[in-house]
């Protein structure tokens, strides 16, 4: 059997491409936001999608506490840069739109899901989150979503 470290199964999950989401609320008085490369879908019925949270996010607390939350299929690095930022303001230059229950949407996203929290599930150092969807936004204007591959964001190109 082969001995790995943390810093070999990074390099390894790196070459695995993944979507970008924002995950966003407004509060009323402030926007708060992260983005996260491990969305995936997990159910139809009911409509059930899921990411993964590092158990050491500031930034989750204060979202997991919000009744509603936006995801946000992300288009643009910089809006990717700007979410995952540790410090700073970070939807400087990110245009959003707010909706009934304080979800926050990054604007000119194809997709945008109004969702709440359906359960948590710990996992190691991170923490499995599956989101009820409440309300789905589909627009299929062309915009091409981004990946994270290899430790960069990354643009869909069809073979």
């Amino acid at each position: 059997m082969t001995t790995f470290d943390g810093a070999a199964l990074r390099r390894a999950f790196a070459h695995v491409p993944s979507g970008v989401v924002a995950i966003c609320a407004d509060t009323g008085s402030e926007r708060i936001g992260m983005a996260a490369s491990t969305f995936v879908p997990v159910s139809l019925d009911p409509p059930l999608v899921a990411f993964c949270v590092q158990n050491s996010s500031a930034t989750w607390p204060k979202l997991a506490a919000r009744p509603r939350l936006g995801i946000s299929v992300l288009n643009s690095d910089g809006a990717a840069r700007g979410l995952a930022a540790k410090d700073g303001d970070r939807f400087a230059g990110v245009d959003t739109e707010t909706r009934d229950g304080g979800a926050l949407f990054v604007a000119g996203c194809s997709v945008r899901m109004n969702v709440s929290i359906e359960q948590q599930v710990p996992a190691g150092d991170h923490a499995i989150v599956v989101l009820r969807v409440h309300e789905l936004l589909c627009d299929d204007t062309g915009t091409e979503p981004i990946v994270f591959h290899r430790s960069a964001f990354r643009r869909l190109v069809a073979s």
